[in-house]
Order: C-alpha cells, then sequence, then structure tokens
C-alpha cells in the first residue's frame, strides 16, 4: 500500500464502483467534447485522478480490474504499476516503488501481472534523485522514453512480496503482454545490439536513437524459449495477440522513426501486412474482443494532436475516426466483453495525461467501418461519421 492510497481512493469508492456496473443510455459529455465522439462512445468519464500522470491501462480477463502505470510515489518521478479493483475502489501499488517501470499486463487465469521495471538497477535511486533535482530546478525534459537498457520484464503473484525476474540480458526488455491461453508473452527488445560488435555506424545510432534497433520476441511465461520473430530496419513495439491467439497485431516505425503504421502476422512473425497507411504516426494499436477491428492511436490531423481510431483487421476500408477532441487520446483498450474503453487522455485542460473510461458502442463503430470507403479510394484519409 502507498502512502497516498487512501487519501486518493476512500472518497471515490462508490463512484467508481457505480460507474463500471450501472447502465445508463449514451449522453453528451462535458463541454469541450465533440458530439462526433457520442456516436461510438457513452459516459465518457476521468477514470485516475491522483499523481503526475497515468495511462495505459488493461483490464484483467474479467474485467473487474484495471492495471495502470502513473508517476505518484513520493521521491519517485518515474511511472510505478497500480492495481485498481472496480467493484471497491481500492487500488495497490504492484512494483516495488523504485526505479522505472512500464506496460503491465494480466496473465489470463491466475491474476500475475506482468510488466518492466529498472529497480534492479544499483544506479535506478542516482536516475531518481537526479529527475527530481532537474524537475524542482525548472528544467524538465519534453516527455519521451529513453529504451533504458536496464529494463527487464518480471511478473508479480497475488500475495506475494517479490517479484519474478524473467530477463536478464543488456538491453531494453519491455512492452510484453500475454497470449489469450497465458502461456505465451509477448516482448520488444533492442537485446541483439547489445550482443554483437557494433559498426561505427550502428554505434552512433544506438547513442542517438536506441528505439531504431528495437525488434519483436516471443518466450515461453516463464521466461524460456525466446524467439526473435521481427528483423526489420526501424522499430517494431507495442505488440499485443489477438483474441484468438492465432495472429498478432503492432506498431512499425519507418526508418526515421517520424512514420509508425499498424501491422499484423502470424505469431512467427510469418505473413506480416500493414494495416494502416496514414502517413502518420499510428500506433498503439489493441483488438476489440469481436476480432473484428483493431483500435489505435494517430496524429494524422496535427503533430500533437492524437486521437483514437479504428480499423478492420484487414485494412480493406479507410480508419474511422473515434474521438474529437484536442490533445492527445490514446492507448486505448476495450474492455474484455467489448462494451468499454479505457484511455490515456489530456482532454478537458489537462497538461498531463490520466485514463478516461466510456461505454463503447459496438454495432455503431461495425456500421461507420462497414459504410466507409475502400482503402484505395480514399487514401490516407478516415471515414466520417
Amino acid at each position: 500500500m502507498t502512502a497516498n492510497r487512501a487519501r486518493c481512493w476512500v472518497a471515490p469508492i462508490v463512484t467508481i464502483a457505480a460507474a463500471w456496473s450501472a447502465a445508463s443510455p449514451q449522453a453528451p459529455g462535458p463541454p469541450g467534447e465533440s458530439d462526433a465522439e457520442h456516436r461510438f462512445l457513452g459516459r465518457i468519464r476521468q477514470l485516475t485522478f491522483e499523481g503526475r500522470r497515468a495511462g495505459e491501462g488493461y483490464f484483467s480477463p474479467d474485467g473487474q480490474r484495471l492495471v495502470f502505470q502513473s508517476e505518484r510515489e513520493l521521491g519517485n518521478p518515474f511511472f510505478q504499476i497500480y492495481e485498481l479493483d472496480f467493484r471497491t475502489g481500492d487500488t495497490r501499488r504492484v512494483s516495488p516503488g523504485r526505479g522505472k517501470t512500464t506496460c503491465p499486463f494480466f496473465r489470463p487465469g491466475n491474476g500475475e501481472i506482468l510488466y518492466s521495471s529498472t529497480h534492479h538497477d544499483p544506479t535506478s535511486a542516482d536516475a531518481q534523485r537526479l529527475e527530481v533535482e532537474a524537475r524542482t530546478a525548472g528544467k524538465e525534459r519534453h516527455y519521451g522514453w529513453d529504451y533504458d537498457p536496464e529494463m527487464e520484464i518480471y511478473v508479480a503473484s497475488p500475495g506475494v512480496a517479490d517479484p519474478v525476474r524473467l530477463t536478464a540480458v543488456r538491453g531494453y526488455d519491455a512492452e510484453a503482454s500475454y497470449s489469450p491461453d497465458g502461456e505465451w508473452i509477448l516482448f520488444a527488445s533492442n537485446r541483439d545490439v547489445y550482443g554483437r560488435t557494433l559498426r561505427d555506424e550502428e554505434a552512433r545510432r544506438l547513442a542517438t536513437d536506441p528505439a531504431y534497433f528495437v525488434d519483436l520476441y516471443v518466450m515461453r511465461a516463464d521466461g524460456t524459449g525466446v524467439r526473435r520473430i521481427t528483423d526489420a530496419p526501424g522499430y517494431d513495439g507495442g505488440p499485443f495477440f489477438f483474441p484468438d491467439g492465432k495472429k498478432i497485431l503492432w506498431r512499425r516505425f519507418a526508418e526515421d522513426g517520424l512514420i509508425a503504421d499498424i501491422w499484423t502476422a502470424r505469431v512467427d512473425g510469418a505473413d506480416a501486412k500493414r494495416i494502416t497507411d496514414f502517413r502518420s504516426m499510428s500506433w498503439a494499436p489493441y483488438a476489440h474482443p469481436s476480432g473484428e477491428y483493431i483500435v489505435f492511436t494517430s496524429n494524422q490531423h496535427g503533430f500533437e494532436n492524437f486521437e483514437l481510431f479504428v480499423v478492420d483487421t484487414e485494412g480493406t476500408r479507410t480508419p474511422v475516426r473515434i474521438t474529437y477532441t484536442e490533445g492527445f487520446d490514446g492507448l486505448p483498450v476495450p474492455s474484455p466483453d467489448g462494451k468499454r474503453i479505457a484511455w490515456t487522455s489530456t482532454r478537458h485542460g489537462q497538461d498531463k495525461g490520466q485514463i478516461y473510461l466510456a461505454d463503447w458502442h459496438h454495432e455503431s463503430v461495425i456500421a461507420a467501418l462497414r459504410a466507409g470507403p475502400l482503402r484505395g479510394a480514399s487514401h490516407g484519409t478516415e471515414a466520417k461519421p
């Protein structure tokens, strides 16, 4: 339990539980939200409030809990992992509270939580102190991810104090998720570049752009049997399994790191297929439980204006835009029953992201996708609501 936990969540207990379980008709949202959003989203509400920022929330298989990352620990300016119980409104810290963490995910079947962390690194305390000093002095960096080579994958079990470390190879190991049966883990890593002699050009690129060398890997749930499944130039990351476990989806960045698209493939990496072609940054894909479409994020409408979109799983039709609010709307994750969606947003004037929750109108999404033009007929634009 963190020191801030009771202060944050005692009052909202009834609100969160009711918001999760109550059924209500579609209703307009607060000022600043476009009416266009409410064709697809109902009862939009902010879910997290505590801390400097929070995001990347993922549902438990029964839909009753959410695991997410947040900056809220005293003396630690980096993300830690937390679990929210919708039934009680209670939240608890999952990670040790030190170092950097990211990318939590529930294991189907037993309640374990997968995430990545640097808490084992003896220099992690120094990194925390330096970041706190920089922020105190008003020298905060523009938010970005550093692909720390000490980032390793851990799994936390219910009732067990210490997480189990699954990877122990130098390099960034993160962005991990389980297969639907809980037996396999997909993850992103640049371990290859740390395990071989580099050419001068590679060494220079690693110093400035470690993400370039990130590819996708798969391993068993106990960390054994690691296999690399992509090797294209540029950053492959953010991978997830489709609901049937037969395919995967992820984001692939161009070599310059400025453009990204959504890709799918078989679990072994074969038959890779690009699903989007927005000529912008399209990332954070997640398959709807129906298996009919993918929810993702793109800045097609402005470099800093990220919005949610959906696209059919074969990429045959032009994607449909879901959100219409200035700022950041991204990292969308549908609930296991497909009736709700959680995502990270800076809407309502916030300068740091928090997690939002809304009812998801699946039939409206399907209708909009089917009514939209074939991708070749309206290249590079979304279908209108």
